[in-house]
């Protein structure tokens, strides 16, 4: 028979979900933490004091609280702890110091012509974490998370395909750990999985518990939560949407088969049916929007068709995953906001009643930083998991 945890154990596990807890909630009184934790007052004072001289959370008296009686001392997360946050994008790499608290400190940003090889790409982000580690003074970092648009092997970061990067079983965080040195361990995460973690913790989905965020640019992708927990399965490489196919018959996909999802309704279809398939990126997607909602007729006919095609793929997930929340994120919120009438009138037809009932369709609360911000979280998750490890 196993033995019960011992007190050391409860210790560290009660002391990893009062620091999770103001990682997420920001500055909470004492008081609330009594009441939001289940543990006495007694209990709450000598964690967060172990919290305190660790150097991970301050604590400062909360004035004007309009209560009689001792005003409540407030745990605030030590923002200089921080983890550092890579994004390799379709077009872009970015690049963050994000303090524990979820807050963004510095952060930079490049282009990425499309094409560009490994190598290539990590050189500027290497670049970035140097500049950022130089203007970081005295403060401390617990490690980097780096988040790709690619199947990502969870036992050791290796990108294992990356069809719309164009990259396949490369070891992307091992390449950039040894350019740049110390910057703690190097975890590496697929976009839309780590979007969907902050979404559900912080964002638009905070207080739900099933969740689907879809990330669209060339390709599209999803992060699942299923009962509080991501679904990532077996290797890592769960939410592959895009690639559902639901067009036998349809254009062929980077990925070798044919008339996947995202082969309706992600970058180059849209493009193209809005007759201007020589452009590419986000800037191009937001200019078939624009012109959509300005009244262009092959704009509109063009976002009718990617929305007609979107609503059909969401209402098969709902069937599956019967969510509280669809997210839409990366250009597919843009087109969600034009197309929200076409999306929802197909979801109708396609999702059964009882999976539907409840649903609610979303853009990201985070925006464009929730893919920062959840690389980050990749990061944190050692340090919350045991803060005194």
């Amino acid at each position: 028979m196993r033995a019960g945890p011992s007190q050391e154990e409860v210790r560290r596990h009660n002391l990893g979900t009062l620091l999770r807890y103001v990682h997420v909630h920001g500055a909470t009184s004492r008081a609330e933490l009594t009441t939001r934790l289940g543990l006495n007052r007694s209990t709450i004072g000598a964690l967060t004091a172990d919290l305190t001289a660790a150097g991970l959370v301050s604590e400062k008296t909360q004035r004007d609280t309009g209560r009689a009686g001792r005003p409540s001392l407030v745990v605030r997360p030590e923002s200089s702890v921080y983890a550092y946050a890579l994004n390799i994008e379709v077009d872009r790499l970015r690049a963050a110091r994000v303090g524990l608290g979820g807050r963004i400190l510095d952060r930079r940003e490049a282009p990425r012509p499309r094409g560009m090889q490994v190598e290539d790409a990590v050189q500027p982000l290497a670049g970035f974490l140097r500049e950022m580690r130089d203007a970081a003074d005295d403060a401390r970092c617990v490690g980097t998370g780096l988040a790709i648009a690619g199947m990502v092997r969870r036992a050791d970061g290796m990108v294992r395909l990356a069809p719309t990067i164009g990259w396949k079983d490369e070891p992307v965080g091992d390449a950039l750990a040894e350019q740049v040195g110390d910057v703690g361990p190097m975890v590496v995460g697929n976009i839309a999985d780590v979007s969907a973690l902050v979404e559900h913790s912080r964002g638009a989905a905070a207080g739900r518990d099933n969740v689907i965020y879809l990330y669209g640019d060339v390709g599209v992708g999803a992060g699942i939560i299923a009962g509080g927990r991501r679904i990532t399965g077996h290797g890592g490489y769960g939410g592959e949407v895009g690639h559902m196919v639901v067009n036998p018959h349809g254009q062929p996909c980077s990925c070798g088969s044919r008339g996947c999802w995202e082969t309706e309704i992600g970058e180059y279809p849209l493009l193209k049916l809005a007759g201007r398939g020589d452009r590419s990126g986000r800037e191009a997607v937001l200019g078939v929007v624009e012109a959509a909602m300005r009244g262009d007729w092959v704009a509109q006919q063009a976002v009718r068709h990617v929305g007609e095609w979107l609503g059909l793929g969401v209402g098969n997930l709902v069937n599956i995953f019967n969510p509280e929340a669809v997210i839409f994120g990366g250009t597919l919120r843009d087109v969600y906001l034009v197309a929200a009438a076409q999306i929802r009138s197909r979801l109708t037809e396609v999702a059964l009643p009882a999976c539907r009932e409840n649903i609610r369709l979303r853009t990201p609360e985070l925006g464009t930083d929730a893919p920062l911000i959840g690389a980050a979280e990749l990061a944190f998750e050692r340090l919350l998991a045991d803060p005194l490890l």
